[in-house]
Parts: C-alpha cells; sequence; structure tokens
C-alpha cells in the first residue's frame, strides 16, 4: 500500500492506534498551560475527536498522508489594473483531495480485507509523531520534497500496524539557526520566547472569520497578502523557495466581476459564469468573507 501511495507521488506513515489518547493529552495539556488561546481552541481545535469511530470498532492503526499541493491563483481587475492574489496550498478543493485519497486508502486496503474510516485528528501532531514530516519554526509542517507545499490526510483502519513509526515531534535541523519566517511575520505570531505558535495572532486566523466581524484594530491592513490565509512566512523560507511559482488553477475576474464581490453580492445576483469562477477556486461558499478580504487590497 505504502509503495502505491509512493507511486501517486505521495508520502505515508502508520502508527498505531494506541496512540490515539497521547494526541488528545498534548492538545489537552497545551490548552490546559494557557499556550492556547482560549477563544482560538473553541473556533479551531474543538472538533477534534479522539475516539474510535464506531463505524470501525476493531481499528488498529492511523495511516497519515502527505500529498503535495500548490498554490491557487485569481487575478482581479480594479480600476483598469489586473491583480493577481494568491489561496495558499490546500485552500482550493481540499475536501475533493480528502475523498480522493480516502477512496484510494479503501480501495488499497479492501483488496486485503481491511476497512478504513475518516478521522478528525490534529493533523500536524499526527504527521510529525509519525515521523512522515517535521515542523518548521512557523510551526507548519514540512515534508522531505514537498516543503510546506502539501495536504495531509488521515484515516483509521483496521488494518494492523506492523511498523509503528509513532516518535516525539520535532523541528527541521535547518530552522534552528534560521529565523526568516519569524522576521517576515508582521503580527508577532511566530514568537522568539516559544516554539509553539500564537496562533490568536495569525493573519489567517482573522481572514478566515465570519465577514461581519471586522479584522483587530492592530492590524494593519498592508500585512494581508492572499484572498484567504497568509503565504508571509512560507515564501521567507528557504526550504519552500523551489515551490513559491508553483501555481495550480488561475482565474481571472472582470472589474464588473470585481465590483459584485466587493459589494457583497449574493450567488442570485452573480453571473452563472463568476459563479463558475468561484466554484473553480472553492471559494464560492465564501461569499460572506469576500468583501471584507478583498476589500484590503481594492478599497
Amino acid at each position: 500500500m505504502f509503495d502505491r501511495l509512493g507511486e501517486l507521488g505521495y508520502q505515508s506513515r502508520a502508527v498505531s492506534i494506541d496512540h490515539l489518547q497521547l494526541l488528545q493529552k498534548q492538545i489537552d495539556e497545551q490548552y490546559s498551560r494557557g499556550l492556547l488561546e482560549n477563544q482560538f481552541f473553541k473556533e479551531r481545535l474543538d472538533w477534534f475527536r479522539f475516539q474510535v469511530p464506531d463505524s470501525l470498532p476493531k481499528a488498529q492503526s492511523i495511516i497519515v498522508v502527505a500529498v503535495p499541493r500548490p498554490q491557487t491563483r485569481a487575478v482581479f481587475t480594479w480600476n483598469g489594473i489586473k491583480r493577481p492574489l494568491i489561496l495558499p496550498p490546500t485552500y482550493t478543493a481540499y475536501n475533493t483531495v480528502t475523498e480522493q485519497v480516502q477512496n484510494s486508502l479503501a480501495k488499497m486496503l479492501s483488496e486485503k480485507g481491511y476497512a478504513v474510516a475518516g478521522t478528525a485528528l490534529p493533523l500536524k501532531l499526527l504527521a510529525t509523531r509519525s515521523g512522515l514530516g517535521q515542523y518548521g519554526r512557523n510551526n507548519i509542517c514540512y515534508v522531505s520534497g514537498m516543503g510546506s507545499f502539501l495536504q495531509l490526510i488521515a484515516v483509521y483502519s483496521d488494518m494492523p500496524c506492523e511498523k509503528d513509526s509513532w516518535q516525539e515531534p520535532s523541528m527541521l535541523q535547518a530552522c534552528e539557526k534560521c529565523d526568516l519566517c519569524r522576521r517576515a511575520c508582521p503580527t508577532g505570531a511566530i514568537p522568539p520566547d516559544r516554539f509553539l505558535l500564537r496562533a490568536e495572532r495569525c493573519i489567517s486566523y482573522h481572514n478566515e472569520k465570519k465577514g461581519d466581524i471586522p479584522f483587530p484594530s492592530w492590524m494593519d491592513l498592508s500585512w494581508h497578502n492572499c484572498i484567504e490565509g497568509c503565504m508571509r512566512c512560507q515564501r521567507a523560507c528557504p526550504l519552500d523557495r523551489q515551490f513559491l511559482d508553483w501555481v495550480g488553477d488561475e482565474e481571472e475576474f472582470s472589474e464588473q466581476e470585481t465590483a459584485l464581490l466587493l459589494k457583497g453580492a449574493s450567488r442570485e445576483r452573480l453571473p452563472e459564469e463568476t459563479i463558475r469562477k468561484l466554484a473553480h477556486l472553492d471559494i464560492l461558499n465564501d461569499l460572506g468573507i469576500l468583501p471584507r478580504n478583498l476589500g484590503v487590497f481594492f478599497k
């Protein structure tokens, strides 16, 4: 199975189901020590589930897979000027890629008499614990040959874990004497006095919120650099340098389309071609946040 995943350009590891509660313990300890801001925890981490699913009660292993993913670009026209903006890796077709990998694993393992089930786990922590990846100083997961341009997917399986790769998570050796990502982050989300990210300061955390929630007063609008998410630390990272020009899909929006999005036009008031473009970029369901997020670039 792992060889077949490799032929697809993926990388993967498996760990025993016995480590499931250790994942929960690590998250709970970070929260109890005040390392995870309360509001951030409730909004972004409280959905994790650390129980074997009822659909696969005899699960024996957790398989985690890394899939290389490019950026996506959208070009908006405003005042006669074309402005290209990026969606970071994984923002486009996230659910589609997850489903494809899960289906591939299900097919491969069914041939051996095993089954799979989806997970709701902290994927970066799982990937670094499994040895599939390592943390960068920016707390993003890096995988050899992919940099941080990747998507993580994990499944439960009743396949026995014959080679358990569980280990202590580690930071990349290249990060030990490098702080380019920290210096590139304008919000102080990558602190010099601790390893864990101050996620409540991250641009991505704020520009993914509902559109009627304004950006905090301390956030300079010039810091924004993506339609959603942020690429500042990845663009500064030497390990990602070879991937910075890797752009997958691209769509271009006319000045009229850009104006409609800035005004917050509902789906019913958008032309079919605009809807197609937004769906292709996987941001059709984000119409509510586009006026705020695009507004920092065009108003």
